[in-house]
């Protein structure tokens, strides 16, 4: 038997140990974040995706950011459904090198969480010919070439209708394909996108819709471009490029500062150097604007597979 003055001890003792393993649970808990990086992240620390991870205004950036008390480490994926998963499983926090077309795409079809939370640009998918300099010198049934992804694929499309070029069934939207066509005085050869550049190179095409990116890896100038997207068209808001996070964590107070400083002039400047003035800012979408967007595009896709 244990005496009374030895029992209270043996109690006491337990109190204790008890009293530390809650605190080092609680000490574990606070240590925690949900900032990609795992157990103990830092939360002033932020873990972004990007396709082009290596270019100025990323440095310019992080400075931005590092006045705000935020760290930025950029992550260079070359993959768009990593980008996003790796936001969806956790090891990044948020990406930026989609539109909104292709981030419903991910939602619908791999049952994703992500949301947008700042737009950043609208970029241009420009028609080009080395062979003829207008839409109007473009002989009948010359070839087009498109990128053959889906969301590229129908904005080309559409590019292709308001340069008069096809016409599209009840006048096509962000989902249309090849089989939409109804008419048209050229003949649309869809390609890999990093092929379109190289269509038009060899002959294969005497035009080609081609993204401002490869444009810009396959030397075509501005004065090659006969048919060009007006940014100011509110149908190409299924387009807009944005920062984008998972839903459990857009209400967290950095973003608002990550997109700040995006749209700082210095940054502004830098990306619009990279991209030879071919883009339009998007800083006065808000977060709900872009997600009213994405919400449509979502329902509009599911529609489709139902």
């Amino acid at each position: 038997m244990i005496d009374s003055r030895a029992k209270s001890k043996f109690l006491s003792a337990l109190g204790i140990l008890a009293a530390g393993v809650l605190t080092l649970s609680m000490s574990a808990c606070a240590g925690s974040s949900d900032s990609a990086g795992g157990e103990g992240a830092d939360s002033s620390t932020i873990v972004i995706g990007a396709d082009d991870g290596t270019e100025v205004h990323w440095t310019i950036l992080k400075d931005k950011l590092a006045d705000e008390g935020i760290t930025l480490e950029v992550r260079t994926i070359n993959d768009g459904v990593q980008l996003n998963q790796g936001v969806q499983d956790g090891e990044l926090d948020v990406n930026l090198f989609q539109h909104l077309i292709f981030l419903s795409e991910f939602n619908v079809n791999n049952e994703g969480t992500l949301v947008p939370v700042g737009a950043t640009a609208l970029y241009p998918l420009a028609l080009y010919s080395e062979e003829y300099a207008s839409t109007e010198d473009l002989p009948d049934g010359a070839k087009v070439a498109v990128p053959n992804n889906p969301t590229n694929l129908a904005r080309a499309l559409l590019n292709l209708q308001k340069a008069g070029l096809l016409e599209l069934k009840d006048g096509g939207n962000s989902l249309s394909g090849p089989e939409d066509i109804v008419s048209g005085t050229v003949e649309v050869l869809p390609v890999d996108t990093n092929q379109t550049v190289a269509a038009l190179k060899d002959g294969s095409a005497q035009a080609a819709v081609v993204n401002n990116t490869q444009a810009q890896k396959g030397g075509l100038g501005d004065d090659l471009i006969i048919f060009k997207e007006d940014l100011d068209d509110p149908e190409l808001a299924p387009y807009i490029n944005a920062f984008v996070v998972r839903a459990d964590q857009a209400d967290d107070p950095r973003w608002a500062k990550l997109v700040e400083a995006y749209h700082s002039t210095e940054v502004e400047e830098a990306v619009t150097e990279l991209n030879q003035g071919n883009l339009q800012f998007k800083a006065d979408w808000t977060a709900e604007d872009l997600q009213a967007e994405l919400t449509s595009l979502e329902d509009q896709l599911r529609a489709t597979q139902e």
